[in-house]
């Protein structure tokens, strides 16, 4: 390896800066172990970010499994945020510098691996951190009081119950502790003071899961909060800022109260006597860097100033009453400056890492390596096989001695591959999981390793070649090609017995059970649906697709009788019914098309500028979001798009970039939403982000006077307001605007009919942009029908937590618990009541239970000015209770305020429960929603549905799932006309779904051509094991939709990638799962070969076509005089393939070659109709 490496040398590179050129992307891990096993004082290297420091850690575990490798993250927040790092950040950070203190440098060789960002960082001290390590073992005492001490000075959390890191909870002599980095949390019991047993538990079950002898606790804040540091912040503080001004510091009165603060570790130089660096933690390390980090530095400590002096303005400023207080810190205070920086690095050997080439000279080393082949142009060329060419390459780097590696994604990927590399030849392949131990022993053999990396590298020794080198990123993460989207929701169309479901031939029956039954011979599982008269329908899994979900849990639903006239009746008046809507929403459609729109397209530079602004990485999702209405707003015609994304997600940003478009081309943007509060904040929003453009921002809600609300309606007027944001007053005919160009609707739920109609009219002359978390159904319909286009941002912000939901009966002890928690966490907390009436007895109820915390009143009769006071209390941080009614439910954005109790839940609909909800964890701290019920009293059957949703649905970027379940309990209505869901009901929500679809298709088609033909799902019986067995995969919901996902697959790729994703899951495919694939595979051959049933056994196999036909009967006949007396058709149309098949197997891979060359000649024949006349329309619906 040194060799390979050109490293044997390692011992005379001196202090001062050394470029090891030569070295790409995946190389510099293999460089950085054998710098580490060359220094004895170890190494830190300096990630250019998180990702290359995950990447650089994961590299070093498979190539130097030897190493102590320990990761030290920068906090994930921004400079003088009003936020804390997330606890899991402040517990990796503190778990490595607990291990710098603690472990002896000589125990092995260590890479201190952390970023550009956390090495300009000051810590607390080596002294004040060894100190703050706290262990015991099973036999010693414990004085229970200096234990507490400890949790609660270090940053742990008191709770009641114990679910979260960071949490301890005390039950008499049990203490349960969940320590930072630690998978499970522990239970300490106790015998007086002597510690008896410590065990892991469960934190959802609460149950003990193990055994072990030592605990070892770590602070999980680099903020001690003790009577000494509180002495010391006061003292800090009082000399910076001034005497006095702590009285109008939130943070200051916390602190001194002896409350953790959201975002106090800013202030982290006024809690402790001094602080180091990273760089004092491991003294005499030799320092490796990425590319590029010096460059890198420059901007990072530019952006620590902007942050600093933006703070500083505005403290200045002082006149914003809605800018809560902030006394920021001098930078040099926080993080280390550039020339101490780079004095501690230049001070010892320093080697930088570069991809490039470059000649040998006294300060660069080159190692000789380079970037992997790229196998894209391969893949590019269809007549050209990919594995040949990989295989062919392999040999080639093979001959000339070097060791192969291919990196896979996961264990399942790994596997797919090496049965496709085996396919091709490749046999020799051999699953390593770390180097040291097989590198040397590859004798020949390909090595198989998991490795996350992008791109493959060579050396003189050594190739490795990555799953994205050789496939793209095909097999491992596939690109989602776009599907409705209703496809996104997981949780409504999942089945549970007892659901009613829609079968194409057979219509409404319900769903009993799923059940393995013998067929042929071998076990099959099957959906057994029960019909009126208790008939019994078997579905086979591989055919799950022709049923789909009737909708609403509607216990009235009348069933249909097997073999009956009712349901093929009513779903041919159920298709001529959605023809006719059809044609109308495409009239709809094509008047938008030819209606002619501005043409707004982003300045050049200046938008790029104004982006730059975004605080945060775009999602993806919100990337594609933006794209969607860039591309809209330059079509030329008027944009009419629903972006559809959980609170929080970003799509105020989205609407940020459209208005920034359209005020540069000169055009008007109006922002209309809901209530009072969301306008002061859009208004605030936009003025802070429009602050540096030559744009005039105007209001008009009922808090706005009315010298200010008539300037603003001139303004329009005339022009010179560019960006006006309102409630539905925007929407009355007494405004007029000089020049609109776009609309912004947020939270379009809240709006009535007449303000909807309103909009239609503006619609024809300007691009509409609608924001909701919770369309409301008939929205929701129409943007999945295709008449609306809809954006969807499903993926939440980088460590967004999910809000754990809690429905119960009210009880005063639970609520007093929950407000503490926050209230000592030092968050805030919000009180929803349904009711103004309700207000007094929560008041009352507070001032007696929870005397501790301060809290507001507010709700929508108030007078305006004492709405605003206690609104701007709570975005201060003065008030720690807000007690409101759901005046707070649209948009309000108080990363704070992560608790909330909602009063009598049942009162409220599925929506306003979600958008409450959505009020809180919108910052990096886990949110907590108490849903209350009142004791001793049942729910309504429709109150109790929502609230089991509003449970079920506590996962991230839920509220598309919601609006689902809410098209599925409310049914979406004609979209058209007033008639609510006679259509729905009758053929089921998704079938109703579909059918429009294919009416929409078809009235789009020129011929003007029926609905498309039913579906048609290929019979496949060839007598082996088809199911996945309960051993394998136990919980029935899961298998469930495991069967549903199957049958939506469409190719080979994607039955590759859901076979790796179940042996990541689930462990090695068992027989049975591998055949239930390769059925999937033959019966997608089926459908493009027209193939209606295969029966295949021991002599071969007899097939139906669909109808009777096939796409290209010429050639059929010349398969058939190809085989030689073996295949025959008979009279009644079916083939008859005679083989000698004595096992499954055999049977499987026969029919597959069968039917993949039945398919390839009905495609001959499609082909042929492309290019000359249209062929019959049967087989262009077969293929």
């Amino acid at each position: 390896m040194n060799n390979a490496l050109n490293l044997n040398n390692i011992s005379d590179i001196t202090p001062g800066r050394t470029i090891l050129s030569g070295t790409p992307d995946g190389m510099d891990a293999l460089a950085l172990a054998e710098v580490a096993r060359g220094s004895q004082s170890g190494v830190m290297h300096i990630a250019l970010d998180e990702g290359r420091m995950d990447a650089a850690s994961q590299m070093l575990e498979f190539f130097a499994p030897d190493l102590n490798v320990i990761r030290i993250p920068a906090w994930d927040c921004l400079p003088y945020d009003r936020i804390s790092p997330n606890p899991e950040t402040s517990s990796m950070r503190l778990d490595g510098l607990c291990r710098l203190v603690a472990d002896p440098i000589d125990a092995s060789p260590r890479v201190v691996i952390t970023t550009l960002n956390a090495s300009l960082q000051r810590v607390p001290a080596r002294d004040i951190v060894g100190s703050a390590i706290y262990t015991v073992r099973v036999g010693e005492n414990i004085e229970l009081e200096s234990l507490l001490n400890f949790l609660a000075r270090d940053g742990y959390q008191r709770s009641g119950t114990v679910r979260e890191p960071g949490e301890f909870a005390v039950r008499g002599g049990i203490i349960d502790i969940f320590p930072p980095g630690a998978e499970l949390p522990v239970r300490l019991d106790l015998f007086g003071d002597e510690l008896e047993g410590v065990r892991t538990f469960d934190p959802l079950s609460q149950r003990a899961v193990a055994r072990i002898d030592a605990l070892k606790l770590e602070p999980v804040s680099e903020v001690f909060l003790d009577n000494e540091s509180i002495n010391r912040f006061r003292g800090g503080y009082g000399s910076r800022f001034g005497a006095v001004a702590g009285q109008s510091d939130p943070l200051y009165q916390a602190i001194t109260s002896g409350r953790r603060y959201m975002g106090m570790e800013h202030w982290l130089p006024l809690f402790h006597d001094r602080l180091e660096s990273l760089f004092d933690y491991a003294p005499d390390a030799t320092i490796t860097l990425d590319n590029l980090v010096e460059d890198a530095l420059e901007k990072r400590l530019e952006t620590i100033t902007d942050y600093y002096e933006a703070r500083q303005t505005g403290e200045r400023g002082g006149s914003d009453q809605d800018a809560a207080v902030y006394r920021p810190l001098l930078p040099k205070e926080l993080y280390l400056e550039r020339s101490e920086w780079l004095s501690r690095v230049s001070h010892r050997p320093c080697l930088i890492f570069s991809s490039f080439r470059q000649p040998e000279s006294k300060s660069v080393r080159d190692l000789g390596g380079q970037r992997a082949r790229d196998f894209a142009p391969e893949r590019a060329q269809q007549d050209l096989n990919l594995f040949d060419a990989v295989r062919d390459y392999i040999n080639e780097l093979q001959s000339t001695g070097r060791g192969v590696v291919i990196a896979a994604y996961s264990i399942g990927t790994r596997e797919r591959l090496a049965g496709l590399l085996s396919d091709h030849g490749i046999d020799n392949c051999l699953n390593i999981e770390e180097w040291s131990a097989s590198g040397a022993s590859l004798n020949g053999s390909v090595g198989l390793a998991v490795l996350a990396i992008e791109h493959g590298f060579e050396t003189d020794n050594l190739a490795v070649i990555t799953e994205q080198d050789i496939l793209g990123e095909r097999l491992a993460r596939p690109a989602r090609r776009t599907r409705r989207a209703e496809e996104y929701i997981v949780e409504a169309s999942s089945l549970s017995p007892g659901d009613i479901v829609v079968h194409v031939e057979h219509g409404i029956g319900r769903y009993a059970d799923l059940l393995t039954i013998d067929v042929a011979g071998a076990p099959h599982d099957c959906l057994l649906i029960l019909y009126d008269g208790d008939d019994k329908l078997y579905i086979p899994v591989e055919n799950i697709e022709v049923i789909s979900r009737y909708g609403s849990e509607d216990s009235e639903v009348q069933l249909d009788r097997l073999g009956g006239n009712g349901w093929q009746a009513r779903k041919a008046r159920a298709k001529e019914r959605i023809r006719s809507i059809a044609d109308q929403l495409i009239k709809i459609a094509a008047a938008r098309e030819l209606q002619k729109g501005e043409v707004l397209a982003p300045p050049a530079g200046l938008y790029d500028e104004f982006c730059a602004h975004f605080p945060y990485h775009e999602t993806e999702d919100q990337q594609r979001a933006i794209e969607d209405v860039l591309r809209d707003l330059a079509a030329g015609r008027p944009m009419d798009r629903l972006v559809c994304g959980d609170v929080g997600f970003g799509k105020t940003e989205v609407a940020l970039r459209s208005a920034f478009i359209s005020v540069m081309a000169g055009k008007q943007v109006a922002i209309v939403a809901p209530t009072t509060l969301l306008v002061r904040q859009h208004y605030a929003t936009f003025c802070d982000r429009f602050s540096a453009w030559p744009v005039k921002v105007g209001r008009l809600s009922r808090m706005v006077g009315p010298k200010e609300t008539a300037e603003t309606k001139e303004g329009l007027e005339s022009g010179d307001i560019d960006i006006v944001i309102g409630t539905h007053a925007l929407l009355s005919k007494s405004i007029k605007f000089r020049d609109l160009g776009l609309i912004i609707v947020d939270e379009e739920q809240h709006f009535g009919v007449a303000q909807k109609e309103r909009l239609k009219n503006l619609r024809a002359v300007a691009h509409v942009l609608t924001l909701t978390a919770t369309p409301i159904p008939r929205t929701m319909h129409l943007a999945m029908s295709g008449v609306r286009e809809l954006s969807l941002i499903a993926t939440p912000p980088v460590d967004r937590l999910a809000v754990k939901t809690f429905i119960m009966p009210f009880d005063p002890v639970v609520v007093r618990e929950a407000l503490m928690r926050e209230h000592y966490r030092g968050g805030q907390s919000f009180y929803v009541c349904p009711r103004i009436m309700d207000i007094p007895d929560i008041q009352a109820f507070l001032q007696e239970h929870v005397p501790e915390v301060r809290f507001g009143s507010a709700h929508g009769q108030m007078p305006v000015k004492e709405l605003d006071q206690v609104m701007h209390a709570f975005y201060e941080g003065s008030i720690d209770v807000l007690l409101c009614t759901n005046i707070i439910e649209s948009g309000l954005d108080i990363p704070t305020a992560n608790t909330m109790i909602v009063h009598r839940s049942d009162m409220y609909g599925l929506a306003q429960l979600y958008q409450l909800r959505g009020r809180i964890g919108r910052s990096k701290m886990r949110g907590y929603a108490y849903l209350t019920l009142p004791p001793r009293r049942v729910p309504t059957e429709g109150a109790e549905k929502r609230l089991k949703v509003m449970q079920a649905l506590d996962g991230l970027g839920a509220g598309f799932s919601l609006a689902s379940h809410d098209l599925d309990i409310r049914g979406a209505g004609n979209l058209l006309g007033e008639e609510q869901s006679g259509h729905i009901r009758e053929v089921g929500l998704e079938l109703y779904q579909e059918m429009l679809e294919e009416a929409v298709a078809a009235a789009r088609g020129s011929d003007g051509d029926d609905i498309a033909e039913d579906k048609w799902s290929p019979q496949i019986s060839i007598g082996t094991s088809v199911l996945i067995p309960e051993r394998y995969v136990s919980d029935l919901d899961v298998r469930l939709g495991l069967y549903r996902r199957l049958a939506r697959l469409e190719d080979r790729a994607e039955i590759d990638a859901y076979a790796a994703e179940l042996i990541d899951r689930f462990g090695p495919l068992p027989e049975e799962v591998d055949n239930l694939l390769r059925i999937v595979a033959i019966k997608q051959f089926c459908r493009h070969a027209g193939v209606e049933r295969v029966e295949a056994g021991p002599k071969g196999a007899t097939i139906s076509f669909h109808n009777d036909q096939y796409a290209n009967p010429a050639g059929l006949v010349e398969f058939i005089s190809s085989q030689v007396g073996t295949a025959k058709l008979r009279p009644d149309h079916r083939l008859v393939y005679m083989r000698e098949w004595d096992d499954a197997d055999s049977r499987l891979s026969g029919v597959m070659h069968l039917m993949r060359n039945l398919a390839e000649i009905a495609a001959q024949a499609s082909e042929l109709a492309a290019s000359n006349s249209p062929a019959s329309d049967w087989a262009s619906r077969a293929m």
